[in-house]
């Protein structure tokens, strides 16, 4: 098949340091490629792939200071995308909603990936007007505040099984790895490390929005704690570091569409000790896995019985339900059952009734002529 794949521009794929999303497109991008696929990404040009890199940014717009409106350059690689749609036989957006009204009128078989949250108040109203939008979830939480939107598949997440080895014997450390956000929830993973007894060493950026919260809220925190904060890492850094941990603590505080991070503790055979939120029913086996708690308590009560989890068994789980493989098969199939049904057709704008236009009902609204 023609595949493309049009990833976001805040990050390269796979992303330098931190990026979940850009890092699951190139794992579908590689895999595909290596079935023999026909494979373009389009992406910043300092991205790695086998596959026709359509370059749309210098770098990840995140590492560009030069850059002020990351929507601007988007708008220009969908254009592009656009521009390009005749020479594929599928498109597979992952930018959110940006690239809705040409995607409706193009003709092109395509589907979007949603990698965020959903239950923002906004969103009801644009996936109503856009309810012809072939959609994949991450999770079946993830739907929860859209459910009648037009899904058309839940797949899991995956990672190439050769992305690291189990570690057998942990360390005498607790991890934490994400973005320092209130969500994210650092501040109790801090609190259940206190309580378990145990250091905690973090991995985690800090975005520009969050930057008041850290220094108000963590920074003060990491003064008075046995933490090491070893700043923003890639892979390189990111697998020995859980691996060498006895847990890797995910006390989230928001509807977390997916979670990558728990797969990759689940790669080296880490166990993960999570908050019931988002996604985490669904990729966490309590008892197996990890432990899915209430509270910070129970979170630092469970800490100890960690080592009662086979690593080895949380490496294989994690071959059975979270390999790359396994994912790209599933979105192999969606594509093909996409081409060949060929629904995906240019979209007709409806004709309103006469005196019915949005602009018409404003202005009688108003009391004025229009």
């Amino acid at each position: 098949m023609r595949i493309a794949q049009v990833a976001p521009l805040y990050e390269s794929v796979p992303p330098q340091m931190y990026g979940g999303t850009e890092r699951v497109v190139s794992y579908l991008t590689e895999e595909f490629v290596r079935r023999g696929h026909d494979v373009t990404l389009y992406a910043s040009a300092d991205s790695k792939t086998a596959a026709c890199l359509v370059p749309c940014a210098p770098v990840g717009l995140r590492l560009d200071p030069e850059i002020k409106d990351p929507t601007a350059p988007h708008l220009v690689m969908l254009e592009q995308v656009a521009h390009d749609a005749a020479d594929f036989d599928v498109i597979h957006y992952h930018t959110d909603y940006l690239h809705y009204p040409l995607s409706r009128r193009a003709g092109t078989v395509h589907l979007t990936t949603l990698h965020g949250r959903l239950d923002l108040p906004e969103l009801a109203p644009l996936y109503k007007e856009y309810r012809d939008m072939p959609l994949v979830s991450i999770s079946q939480n993830q739907r929860i505040p859209l459910p009648w939107a037009n899904w058309m598949a839940t797949i899991y997440h995956g990672l190439p099984l050769d992305c690291a080895t189990v570690q057998e014997t942990p360390g005498d450390y607790l991890a934490f790895l994400g973005r320092v956000s209130p969500e994210k929830r650092l501040d109790w993973a801090i609190e259940i490390a206190r309580d378990a007894g145990f250091p905690l060493k973090v991995m985690a950026k800090v975005d520009q929005v969050d930057e008041s919260y850290y220094q108000s809220k963590i920074r003060p925190l990491l003064e008075d704690a046995d933490v090491e904060f070893v700043g923003e890492g890639g892979d390189a850094q990111k697998f020995p570091l859980l691996a060498g941990a006895r847990a890797l603590l995910f006390p989230i505080d928001w509807p977390e569409p997916f979670g990558l991070v728990m797969i990759e503790a689940m790669a080296v055979g880490t166990p993960v000790i999570a908050f019931p939120n988002g996604s985490v029913p669904e990729v966490i086996d309590n008892g197996v896995t990890g432990f899915i708690v209430k509270d910070t308590k129970e979170a630092a009560a469970m800490v100890d019985r960690t080592v009662e989890l086979d690593r080895r068994r949380i490496r294989r789980t994690f071959e059975e339900r979270f390999s790359v493989e396994r994912m790209v098969d599933e979105y192999e199939e969606l594509y093909q059952a996409l081409a060949t049904r060929g629904e995906v057709k240019v979209y007709s704008i409806p004709k309103r009734a006469a005196g019915s236009s949005r602009r018409q009902q404003a202005g009688a609204a108003a009391g004025k002529q229009v």
